[in-house]
């Protein structure tokens, strides 16, 4: 958002996230992130909510954020050397009208070691990140390839986020010359 100019207020949602059973991985970030759209909606009547849910795609196993330490490092010994797809969905909404859309980008993990593992875990940087990692901390060392957009694996894909704002009405090119 500030990377975008666009003022905002950061409130936490306390809603459910479990992801239906008949919900593919694409359809259970969007669902999740409607649902935090929703409860901010119903907080903040008339006025525009944004909300984003991440998860990590590997193989068929969707990895949401770790349990503890340990299931931080066995998501991380998965990743390790292996391909996964990161999934966000978007959503934005202002009473009843709503927007949602997701967001996918292909990461490839270089070999890790159970040290890199094990210090990066301890130091608690996995802790409330899907996959166990971030690509904006020490888990960029972890990457050794990523297709599609860096903000989703950060967990706010702008691309998608301005296309779902430009729906909505608003014009992102007097967004960017508001900040002239």
């Amino acid at each position: 958002m500030n990377q975008l100019g666009l003022p905002f207020e950061v409130h936490p949602s306390d809603v459910c996230e479990d992801i239906p059973a008949n919900a593919g991985p694409e359809d259970a970030v969007r669902i999740l992130a409607c649902r935090k759209a929703s409860a901010g909606a119903a907080k903040f009547p008339g006025r525009w909510v944004i909300a984003a849910d991440t998860l990590v795609l590997l193989e068929c196993r969707l990895l949401g954020k770790p349990t503890d330490r340990e299931d931080a490092k066995s998501m991380l010994r998965a990743l390790s050397g292996n391909t996964h797809r990161v999934l966000t969905g978007v959503c934005i909404k202002c009473n009843d009208t709503e927007f949602s859309g997701t967001a996918s980008t292909e990461v490839t993990f270089r070999k890790l070691s159970d040290k890199a593992i094990s210090a990066y875990v301890d130091r608690g940087l996995s802790d409330g990140k899907a996959g166990s990692y971030g690509i904006q901390d020490l888990g960029a060392y972890f990457v050794q390839n990523i297709s599609g957009d860096y903000n989703n694996v950060v967990g706010l894909p702008v691309h998608l986020l301005t296309d779902l704002l430009t729906s909505a009405g608003f014009s992102i090119d007097q967004l960017i010359l508001k900040g002239e």
